[in-house]
């Protein structure tokens, strides 16, 4: 037997064995997301390099370089860059920052889950290494996952406040956000969560101090984007054909339709509990007719071409093997169902499950914009007994590593057949 306060030593080798196949796959160039690679030699490095050796001309320009990703955490990288340290040694240091994340998500477990075991809670949160996205960001610098990172802290300091309703934590909770949505945008939706959340716990005037600090450090990236017209946000993605790119997309059929079943692959380790199923089939009843108009709705507008790239697991495989979408709308489907059970039991999941349709305005929709963000949300913000009933019993985990390994295998198929 081993204490359920303190992680005990093979679990600490098997930290390190993840840790090391992080490090084996950066020595090797490993590129499980098949993107993150390119992304950083033609887009990620040429924007660092430039803004290491002309800070001013590259600031000033950075919508030419039709990067649609915030331009915060590659200046700070070029900062290393413009004394001289090596790419590849900035590169191993990124690697490291990300591995924060790992950290980060265990004290959020710990402090959430308190009366459960630390080393389930441990295994959990370092199973992130196996993350095909985790992996393929810390090893090709982004700012995605250094966005997370200081996303997943402001949920710390929720987690905090919950605990202790000391208001340092409520304005933490704000400034960690603030940070995530300069680093990477899209985070910044997550601001009407934590208030719903705040309004009824926190007093009035520190709700209005709070929101003079939300709207004076908004105040540089306005001026950035809309007067200074250096918007970066309207950044090019594949459109209908290579002549005809798009930026932003505002068809919510689309995103509903490939968001959600993308959020229901990444739950499909959690999924498989006796009450839960039970559960389920009993609400399937009460709302297969309403979600079936509702997918028919959706259906109805969906415009998400193959051209577009991502589109998610389902998307994709409903493409390969019969080169049409009812695939994809069958697991939509089955996708809008359990969804269904998650935000009609409370209206927290409901706030989030909007809040991550969304996040994504632009016209592709890509798995890494929710691997492992889907999974740290389902732990720490969703309200329902399936995450506490998941970390009672170890043997849980075997089935998420099982998805993990399963997940890169498919990824290690796909990038070299397909």
């Amino acid at each position: 037997m081993y204490s359920k306060k303190f992680i005990n030593r093979n679990n600490i080798f098997f930290f390190i064995l993840l840790y090391v196949s992080l490090l084996v796959g950066f020595y090797f160039g490993e590129n499980l997301n098949y993107g993150a690679k390119p992304d950083w030699y033609y887009t990620n490095f040429p924007v660092i390099k430039d803004f290491s050796e002309n800070f001013t001309k590259t600031f000033f320009n950075y919508d030419l370089y039709n990067h649609r990703h915030s331009p915060s955490y590659l200046i700070f990288l070029s900062l290393f860059a413009k004394i001289g340290i090596n790419f590849d040694l900035i590169r191993f240091f990124h690697l490291h920052l990300c591995i924060g994340l790992i950290f980060i998500f265990f004290k959020c477990l710990s402090l959430k889950f308190n009366d459960k075991d630390k080393n389930i809670l441990f295994l959990l949160s370092i199973s992130i290494f196996l993350s095909p996205t985790f992996r393929s960001l810390a090893i090709w610098p982004d700012t995605r996952i250094i966005g997370l990172i200081f996303f997943t802290l402001s949920i710390y300091e929720f987690l905090k406040f919950n605990a202790s309703k000391k208001i340092s934590s409520f304005y933490n909770n704000i400034i960690y956000l603030i940070i995530a949505s300069y680093i990477s945008p899209n985070f910044s939706v997550f601001i009407i969560f934590f208030y719903f959340c705040f309004y009824k716990k926190v007093k009035i005037n520190h709700i209005l101090i709070s929101l003079v600090i939300c709207v004076l450090s908004c105040l540089p990236a306005l001026y950035y984007l809309f007067i200074l017209d250096i918007n970066f946000l309207l950044a090019e993605t594949p459109g209908e054909n290579i002549n005809e790119p798009e930026s932003l997309n505002f068809n919510f059929s689309n995103k509903i339709l490939i968001i959600t079943t993308i959020i229901i692959f990444h739950l499909i380790p959690f999924l498989f509990e006796k009450k839960f199923i039970y559960k389920f089939f009993l609400s399937v009843k009460k709302n297969f007719f309403y979600i079936l108009i509702f997918l028919i709705l959706n259906v109805y507008y969906f415009d998400y071409l193959e051209s577009f790239t991502g589109g998610g697991f389902f998307f994709q495989l409903s493409l390969i093997l019969f080169d049409n979408n009812l695939i994809f709308y069958f697991f939509s489907f089955i996708s809008l169902l359990i969804i269904a059970n998650f935000v009609i039991s409370n209206f927290n999941n409901l706030i989030l499950y909007l809040l991550l349709i969304m996040s994504n305005i632009q016209n592709t929709i890509y798995h890494k914009y929710y691997d492992p963000l889907i999974m740290i949300l389902f732990f720490l913000l969703f309200v329902h007994a399936l995450p506490g009933k998941f970390l009672t019993n170890k043997n849980n985990l075997l089935f998420l590593y099982l998805f993990y390994l399963s997940f890169i295998s498919l990824r290690i198929v796909k990038n070299s057949f397909l």
